[in-house]
């Protein structure tokens, strides 16, 4: 027979989340994606306006963000879906191919701006009605930048890895904005052209930067990345759980879904501990560690001898056996 305990309770798969906030953030996902398309629809405006090669870049943007935060939508539906024969574990971990997903395109784009940027350059600036575009591209800014925060805000409340994506996407939307304007701005007070291909580029170097932290942040999730600040907050709970419940633990590992951590935890008693007083001590751990941690974890626990552990293990290692 196993000593591994699993706790009574229900595994707190997606379907148990708190229906507030999924209905926040679906409503967020739904207002991003058409505000989204509002911005696109602007900024195509502004550049047959204007012919500029930084308004430009901020179209390309906002043609990714769009293309994006679609797939974030259909990401954040499917990640809800609770776990089944097929998907054990749920379907959490999209969230790590959804940031993965608009990093890239926002990469893609980076790069397309650069390219277009040095053509235009080359080929010889032509700018009408920058004015007018510079008002339309200032309106879009203030707007995103309004929508950034709020999705952030949503995104942390829910811990939804897919909506902080977002909302870091749509900042920077709004950051390539201001940038583009105030180049433009710098056009109109001096007349030199050049500063528009100029502010295209820098443009386009900021959001490849943030593209690849995206990137970066859905590669190191699929891979289990366990973040030092992450264990030394759950070390530092069972420290003290562990201490009023009279219990030693070690092994401790963890990982996270894109919404909540997954705990395993050895707990050592002393050998003569009756298995339903060991099991009783486990749960409770299993239910407050989750609670002291003020975010969605599931713990599980593996029950071992205090006296002969090391010895028990030593001999597994031996024969080859995982520990």
């Amino acid at each position: 027979m196993s000593d591994t305990n699993i706790s009574p309770l229900p595994v707190p798969t997606p379907a148990h989340r708190d229906q507030q906030e999924l209905r926040a953030a679906r409503l967020a996902m739904r207002l991003s994606l058409a505000v989204g398309v509002l911005m696109l629809v602007g900024k195509t405006t502004a550049y047959f306006m204007t012919g500029s090669a930084a308004i430009l870049s901020d179209f390309a943007e906002s043609v990714v963000h769009v293309i994006a935060v679609a797939f974030a939508a259909f990401s954040l539906r499917l990640s809800t879906r609770p776990a089944g024969p097929t998907f054990l574990y749920g379907y959490e971990r999209i969230a790590f191919f959804s940031a993965g997903f608009e990093g890239a395109m926002i990469v893609v784009a980076a790069i397309w701006i650069l390219v277009e940027a040095a053509a235009k350059w080359m080929a010889g600036l032509q700018l009408e009605h920058l004015g007018s575009g510079v008002l339309l591209l200032l309106a879009a800014g203030v707007l995103n930048a309004g929508l950034g925060w709020y999705l952030l805000r949503v995104g942390k409340r829910s811990h939804s890895l897919i909506l902080e994506a977002d909302g870091k996407h749509v900042l920077t939307d709004c950051f390539t904005s201001f940038g583009v304007v105030a180049g433009l701005g710098l056009v109109m007070l001096t007349g030199w052209k050049p500063f528009d291909p100029l502010v295209a580029i820098a443009v386009a170097v900021n959001i490849l930067w943030s593209g690849g932290r995206l990137a970066w942040r859905s590669a190191v999730g699929l891979l289990d990345y366990s973040d030092p600040e992450t264990g030394k907050q759950i070390r530092a709970n069972l420290d003290a759980i562990c201490n009023e419940l009279g219990v030693h633990y070690h092994g401790v590992r963890y990982r996270t879904t894109g919404y909540r951590q997954i705990i395993e935890v050895h707990l050592l008693f002393p050998h003569a501990t009756p298995v339903g007083e060991a099991h009783r001590l486990a749960t409770l751990l299993e239910e407050r560690l989750p609670v002291e941690l003020a975010r969605p974890a599931e713990v599980i626990t593996h029950l071992e001898s205090l006296e002969d552990h090391e010895d028990v293990h030593s001999q597994e290692h031996y024969t080859g056996r995982p520990e």
